[in-house]
């Protein structure tokens, strides 16, 4: 076989046609899932049209689905089972046409099937709404979907003093393992359960955590064990005490935890450096991961914390605490402005 002469303007066409090519079959897979998705909703509409028209009673509901999985499974195969065709009911009682318009509608089913199947978990209308804008936006796959929603990335949004700097990191491409400290640990956290009121002293919130420490432990993001509180440690002459010591089960590392009840500092950013140089070396068994630093504070400043944090050997992060929930429908609001900003200078 002969070679083309000119190998340069070769690679080109060769280059050019493979992305023509790539492109048709990612156009074509697109126009798949939206046609099956768009399918499914009008399974679900003739159900409930059916459902209407028929006896009122649940066991009649029951009945007609597991005789239309039935016959549907013998013709066209797997996918139709009772429980799919249920999903498919709620699909179109929670994403109702009449609030678009038809050509809109369709084409806004952008994403898989399996991902509205993990949105139907999501009671909140807003925050359903969220997480299938974000999922299109940021590319998520199934798992990372279903890992942000488990984290409660749209509560912790809506938290957050920074907003724009959550909705960039929930964007960014992550690896379907999630196994990073940012990704593993909530910022920020509700600590509403604690019920502190007023005044209160770093040593009445340590002694709350403990009290509920099975509530902390999964606001914190599941995960966790408890080691101790108020380990010591001995520096030349000087003792020094870590508020509480974790282990978690996914880094494979010990979490220090230092309670802070004001703004961050570069003080406590050093001094946490300080307790995981020395956990590295006197507490960290060989088979573990390097320990990480978990600063609970009041507040952060961003330029702070992005200039104090950059470069460090260790591995240290801080988590802003709230005590109370502000008014979600405030909350939204900025949500949604700062999104928008967002786009704007994306």
């Amino acid at each position: 076989m002969t070679k083309p002469q000119n190998t340069a303007k070769y690679l080109t066409l060769f280059s050019d046609v493979s992305h023509l090519l790539e492109q048709s079959r990612r156009a074509s897979a697109r126009a798949i899932n939206t046609a099956m998705v768009m399918t499914y909703w009008e399974i679900g509409q003739r159900i409930v049209e059916y459902e209407q028209h028929g006896s009122k009673r649940a066991q009649y509901g029951r009945a007609v689905l597991k005789q239309l999985s039935k016959d549907l499974s013998a013709r066209f195969g797997r996918g139709f089972s009772e429980r799919n065709l249920l999903l498919m009911r709620k699909f179109y009682q929670e994403w109702p046409i009449s609030q678009k318009s038809s050509a809109k509608f369709i084409d806004g089913f952008s994403l898989p099937w399996s991902h509205y199947v993990r949105l139907l978990s999501v009671g909140s209308i807003s925050a359903r709404a969220f997480y299938e804008q974000e999922a299109l936006h940021g590319g998520w796959s199934e798992k990372q979907l279903a890992r942000q929603i488990d984290s409660q990335f749209y509560e912790r949004a809506l938290l957050s003093r920074n907003k724009a700097t959550m909705l960039k990191k929930g964007r960014a491409s992550r690896g379907a393992e999630g196994t990073s400290p940012e990704e593993q640990i909530k910022d920020p956290l509700v600590l509403e359960f604690l019920d502190l009121k007023d005044e209160y002293s770093e040593s009445d919130l340590e002694d709350a955590l403990v009290l509920r420490l099975e509530s902390f432990l999964l606001e914190l993001g599941g995960a966790f064990t408890f080691v101790g509180r108020q380990k010591r440690l001995r520096l030349d002459n000087e003792w020094f005490r870590v508020d509480l010591l974790l282990y978690h089960r996914v880094l494979r590392c010990l979490v220090i935890i230092d309670i802070k009840l004001g703004k961050l500092s570069h003080a406590d950013i050093g001094q946490m450096h300080l307790y995981l140089n020395y956990a590295r070396a006197h507490w960290t068994h060989r088979d573990e991961n390097p320990p990480v630093g978990l600063i609970l504070c009041a507040s952060k400043g961003e330029t702070l914390a992005k200039y104090a944090f950059e470069g460090l050997p260790n591995k240290v992060l801080a988590s802003e605490y709230r005590m109370t929930l502000p008014d979600e429908r405030l909350l939204i609001a900025e949500l949604e402005r700062e999104r928008r900003e967002f786009e704007r200078k994306r």
